[in-house]
């Protein structure tokens, strides 16, 4: 009798699961940090307590300036969680997601301790994986992004059971006005960054509806080839690079010499929209990657980075029935949809195809990056469709294979499964 009440009343150990956190990065300057590191906007403003007065957000404005951004006068105070007692710190499972200040108002709004800009409501909850979009000048970023993030909202996301959302609506309105209404509604091709222009970057979370598993961060960063002179513009954009999880890789067909020339006989009088003699992508790979890869155990990243030969519509020029570039029925003029899981018979076949052509005509490209990279696939897209004539698209945008590299990108960070049909 004893030893039962013994064991009714004795105090039985809990096991507690421990939820897990990650360290975060920020989406719009790329810095990595402790999810105890956030700091925090104040919910309100006293002109009573200097302390809580409106302010000059000088980390905030530095930030913007770099991008051309006029400076904001005041906002409400930084709260420092050093600064909080601990009582007065919230977490959710065990990632710190607020603060109660001395006057006992709350407040969640999270920001970057190093750019002072708003963070993920899920930034530390899950690892921060950040897609990055690279390539030279006038390889096609902005149309490529354009295409990408049109699809992914309107047919991917949905073959995948989920959803593609701006990280805000400030990023949605930038991206509908400056982007997609031009380019998909009014048909007009969208110029190439100016070197002197700086952007913000695009920020969009590809969101499961499956709550176990994490959001993805697909991070527009353009930056104009001419423009990279800037040292703290080229840090900011190293890091991007650095802390990313996965990596597309624009190549412009018409920036191989080799083939430029034949093209252009090819498409004779009317060749379309054809970009200028530019940086080779063997030279990107050194000069975007070198810096920091350099640095790396064995100087190779482990980064998984799909290779994009954008604008394949242009190699219906080079066909052949037995061509030694493009056969008549190569899989670059078709397109494909993957639902929700890779079709790993398509991808290795458009990745043989496309690591072939490239290996024929730039094989010092194809070399520097399996010298760069341990993790590699070959991809090609068309934003369009069809070339465009005079900065004009013509009849309906049908964009081709546009969200495979993104789709295998998926797969190889372990949100989808590949299968052999």
């Amino acid at each position: 009798m004893f030893g039962l009440l013994k064991r009714i009343f004795e105090k039985k150990e809990i096991k507690i699961e421990k939820l897990p956190f990650y360290d975060i990065v920020c989406p719009y300057c790329f810095s990595k940090f402790h999810h105890e590191d956030v700091v925090f906007r104040a919910a309100h403003h006293r002109e009573d307590d200097e302390a809580l007065a409106l302010q000059e957000d000088e980390l905030l404005n530095d930030y913007r300036e770099k991008f051309g951004l006029a400076p904001i006068d005041e906002l409400e105070a930084v709260i420092h969680p050093s600064m909080i007692p601990d009582e007065n710190k919230i977490y959710s499972g065990r990632v710190l997601m607020g603060v109660s200040d001395k006057y006992s108002i709350v407040t969640r709004d999270r920001l970057c301790p190093e750019c002072h800009n708003d963070l993920p409501i899920t930034a530390g909850k899950h690892p921060s994986n950040i897609i990055s979009i690279v390539g030279a000048t006038s390889v096609g970023k902005s149309v490529y992004m354009t295409s990408l993030i049109h699809t992914l909202q309107r047919k991917t996301a949905n073959n995948f059971e989920a959803a593609c959302i701006p990280l805000d609506n400030g990023i949605s309105r930038r991206f509908r006005q400056d982007y997609e209404i031009p380019l998909f509604e009014n048909g007009t091709l969208l110029q190439s960054t100016a070197s002197t222009r700086r952007q913000e970057p695009f920020i969009f979370q590809f969101i499961f509806k499956e709550e176990e598993k994490p959001p993805l961060t697909l991070v527009f960063f353009d930056v104009a080839g001419e423009g990279m002179t800037d040292k703290d513009y080229l840090q900011l954009h190293a890091s991007h690079i650095k802390n990313s999880s996965g990596i597309l890789f624009l190549v412009d067909p018409m920036q191989i010499r080799t083939i430029r020339d034949k093209m252009i006989h090819q498409l004779g009088e009317k060749p379309g929209e054809i970009v200028g003699v530019a940086q080779e992508p063997r030279e990107l790979v050194i000069s975007m990657f070198g810096d920091f890869i350099a640095h790396l155990e064995n100087s190779k990243t482990t980064i998984p980075t799909a290779v994009v030969l954008t604008k394949s519509d242009l190699l219906h020029a080079l066909k052949q029935e037995d061509g030694d570039y493009i056969r008549t029925n190569s899989n670059v003029f078709n397109n494909v949809t993957h639902r929700g899981y890779l079709n790993l018979a398509e991808y290795e076949n458009i990745n043989g195809e496309i690591r072939r052509f490239l290996d024929k005509v730039d094989t010092p490209f194809v070399n520097a990056m399996d010298v760069y990279f341990k993790n590699i696939s070959f991809f090609a897209v068309s934003a369009l469709g069809n070339n465009p004539v005079d900065q004009q698209v013509s009849g309906i945008i049908c964009p081709i294979r546009v969200d495979e590299p993104f789709i295998w990108l998926l797969y190889k960070l372990g949100f989808i499964e590949g299968r052999h049909e």
